[in-house]
């Protein structure tokens, strides 16, 4: 595939920040050069120095994590700064379109907007798998960005593999992303091992859910090294702070915190389906890989306002496209799943 062919011009001729620690990449010194405080910082901790640009050590670990070079990398401030730059170098307003697949992550649209980027919706399928032939019959030649999430938000399933491929297959004029936010808890292979069959694939992934760092904000794009190349080029200079780097690198030795969690959440969510199935108000429970799981319920809307009221936060998806009386619950400890359940019974008593 030709990337020159649909990376803006612009991007491809754009000469990049240089930062401090670009010029410079070594530990041990006397540095004066990138107008720190030398005395240290107002915290316990000192944090007066910049983090490296390109965290280096982390992709190391990350690397060895998902079974792919670290030249495939990408680390963004949250998976929302990778979508933003996507964007950003492949699509220019009144020109190219992006395709999503309601109902889907919000954030595709939203970043489309932000960037004033035409968008195509080609609805999912009523059991929430893709229209592959809506989408192929949607794509033309200023189509730059298809975006997938798998399992799917907000409704919890994976998408069928062999549709994946047929678009992957199919879509030579941009870029396939792949949202993988969801993909510990499922049993589907990440398609980070097709990066090499596929260049014009890009897979997002994060570290938000299963290893617990949501407060954090660190995503992941896996892509050709070219395009990681692209993402360096036009992100921030330091936009991974030195505090969130050392705690990922604290986080991602601690392998048996993510499989005890992934487990526990597992467990959960499937004693949590067991005994909501026997209330008689649930019109449907759809299947999830995900760490949440969307409800159709009667009255959905009350019993989504009558939760609140119970200081029990779930996420109405009542307004959303195929979703219509519908409430995403994410899985929590056993004991606040209790009181969900609790809580549900008397609404319907």
């Amino acid at each position: 595939m030709n990337f020159e062919s649909y990376i803006l011009p612009h991007i491809w001729n754009l000469k990049p920040y240089s930062s401090a620690r670009d010029e410079f990449k070594g530990n041990e010194g006397v540095f004066l050069d990138a107008n720190e405080n030398p005395i240290g910082s107002a915290t316990e901790e000192s944090w007066n120095r910049y983090p490296d640009p390109l965290q280096y050590d982390i992709k190391t670990i990350l690397a060895d994590i998902k079974h792919c070079p670290i030249d495939q990398i990408f680390l963004g401030n949250g998976s929302d700064e990778a979508i933003d730059l996507l964007i950003r170098m492949t699509c220019q307003p009144g020109q190219h379109e992006i395709i999503i697949c309601p109902p889907t992550y919000g954030m595709y649209e939203v970043s489309a907007s932000i960037n004033n980027i035409s968008l195509q919706r080609i609805n999912l399928t009523l059991d929430y798998q893709l229209d592959v032939a809506g989408i192929q019959s949607a794509i033309n030649q200023n189509t730059r960005l298809i975006f997938l999430c798998s399992p799917n938000n907000p409704t919890g399933n994976k998408l069928n593999r062999s549709a994946i491929y047929e678009v992957l297959q199919s879509f030579q004029t941009g870029f396939v992303v792949i949202d993988e936010a969801y993909i510990d808890f499922s049993d589907e292979p990440s398609f980070i091992s097709e990066l090499k069959a596929y260049p014009q694939l890009i897979v997002l992934q994060t570290l938000s859910k299963a290893y617990g760092l949501a407060s954090l904000r660190l995503g992941m794009a896996y892509a050709a090294p070219k395009l990681i190349q692209l993402f360096n080029k036009i992100k921030p200079p330091y936009n991974i702070g030195g505090a969130t780097q050392k705690i990922v690198l604290e986080a991602l030795q601690n392998k048996e915190f993510v499989k005890k969690s992934v487990e526990l959440i597992k467990i959960e969510k499937e004693n949590l389906i067991l005994k909501l199935a026997s209330q008689k108000d649930i019109i449907q429970i759809f299947p999830s890989e995900a760490n949440f799981v969307l409800i159709k319920f009667n009255q959905a809307q009350e019993l989504f306002d009558y939760l609140i009221s119970q200081k029990v936060i779930t996420r109405n998806r009542t307004n959303v496209s195929l979703c219509e009386g519908s409430i995403r619950i994410t899985i929590g400890l056993p004991d606040e799943n209790a009181y969900l359940l609790k809580k549900i019974s008397d609404f319907y008593a």
